[in-house]
C-alpha cells in the first residue's frame, strides 16, 4: 500500500518533533508547517530544528494558522494532517487554534485523515473533570465536534501519561527527577496509570494514519507492561537505584486542598494528578467496539518499558 503524505502542524513541539521523526522513519513523505515569521533573532532553536528536519528529508511548508489561504494550499499537498499544537498551560495553550486548521481541511477537501492534538487523557471520558483543568478537555471536545460536523475522517490518539513528566519522578509534582530520600504516595498508591515513552507515542500515532481499523476511532495507547500503579513505579526505581525511599501518603482531601491560593498552572496540575492517581481515570473503563488499543493493533512495536526508561536517570 502506498504511504500517505503527511503534514505535521506543531512539528517543533515536544511531541511534534517526535511525530516528524516517526513519519520519516516509517517512510512517509513528510511536510512540516513553518510559520513565515520564524527566523534568526525570533526563535533560532526552532529554525535549527526545522532545518534539521529538512536535512533528514522533510519538506518545510511556509504558512501559519492565521493565513487561511496559505494553510489551505499546504493541506492540499498532503493526504494526512497531524496536529501537535500545545495543550499544556506551562508551554502555551493553543488548542482552539485548530479550529482554523479544521476550516482549512474542510475547504481543501482532500484530506483522508486528520489527527488533532490529543495525546493525553481521553477528553470524552473527562466531562466530570475539575476546574480549572477541565478547560483542556472542553477545548479538545470542541475541536472534535468541529471535525465531526465537517465530516472530516479522523483518528483520536489517547496516549495517557508522557513518561518524562510522570515516570522517573515517580509521579511527584514540580520536579522531573527521581526523589532522593522520600516520595509522596497518592492514597494507597495502588491506582493504575499508563506511562508512555514519547517516541513510542509517535510511533503508534504514525502507524495508525493509514490503518482502516483506526478510521474515525479513538486509539488508546495501553501497552500492558506500562500499566502500573505508583507503588509499582516506586518499586522499579528502588530496585534500579538500590535505595529505599520513605513513603509519605497524601489523602485525597489533603491533595485537593493544595490547589487553593496557587497559580493556574499548579491548579491545573493538581486536578490532572487527582484524576490520574486517585480516580484512576486512565484505567477505570473498558475499550468499546468503536475504539482500539494500539499494542493489539501493532504488536510489532517494541515499546519501551518504564524500568528501561528510568535507567537513563541513574
Amino acid at each position: 500500500m502506498e504511504k500517505s503524505r503527511v503534514l505535521v502542524v506543531g512539528g517543533t513541539g515536544y511531541i511534534g518533533r517526535r511525530i516528524v521523526k516517526a513519519c520519516l522513519v516509517q517512510g512517509h513523505e513528510t511536510y512540516v508547517l513553518m510559520r513565515p515569521e520564524i527566523g534568526p533573532g525570533l526563535d533560532v532553536e526552532k529554525l535549527q530544528l526545522l532545518l534539521s528536519f529538512k536535512a533528514q528529508g522533510a519538506w518545510l511548508v511556509e504558512a501559519s494558522v492565521d493565513d487561511h489561504r496559505g494553510l489551505v494550499a499546504a493541506v492540499k499537498q498532503v493526504d494526512v494532517v497531524v496536529s501537535a499544537m500545545s495543550g499544556v498551560h506551562f508551554r502555551g495553550h493553543k488548542l482552539l487554534l485548530q479550529l482554523k486548521l479544521v476550516e482549512a481541511i474542510k475547504e481543501a477537501g482532500n484530506v483522508k485523515r486528520f489527527l488533532p492534538s490529543e495525546f493525553g487523557m481521553d477528553p470524552a471520558r473527562m466531562k466530570h473533570a475539575l476546574e480549572p483543568g477541565r478547560i483542556t478537555f472542553n477545548e479538545k471536545m470542541e475541536i472534535r465536534r468541529a471535525i465531526e460536523e465537517a465530516n472530516i475522517p479522523h483518528t483520536y490518539i489517547s496516549a495517557n501519561c508522557f513518561a518524562a513528566y510522570f515516570g522517573p519522578n515517580l509521579g511527584q509534582m514540580r520536579t522531573l527527577l527521581p526523589p532522593k530520600e522520600k516520595v509522596h504516595v497518592y492514597g494507597d498508591g495502588n491506582i493504575k496509570g499508563i506511562f508512555m515513552d514519547e517516541d513510542d507515542v509517535a510511533t503508534y500515532t504514525i502507524k495508525s494514519i493509514d490503518d482502516p481499523r483506526a478510521l474515525n476511532k479513538t486509539i488508546y495507547l495501553r501497552p500492558p507492561e506500562n500499566i502500573l500503579s505508583q507503588n509499582e513505579l516506586i518499586a522499579k526505581w528502588e530496585k534500579l537505584s538500590g535505595k529505599v525511599l520513605e513513603k509519605i501518603p497524601i489523602q485525597s482531601d489533603e491533595f485537593l486542598a493544595s490547589m487553593k491560593g496557587t497559580d493556574l498552572t499548579n491548579q491545573v496540575g493538581v486536578g490532572h494528578f487527582y484524576h490520574i492517581f486517585y480516580e484512576g481515570c486512565l484505567t477505570n473503563f473498558d475499550i468499546n467496539e468503536n475504539e482500539e488499543e494500539a499494542s493489539l493493533l501493532y504488536p510489532d512495536v517494541q515499546y519501551t518499558r518504564m524500568d528501561e526508561y528510568m535507567k537513563r536517570y541513574l
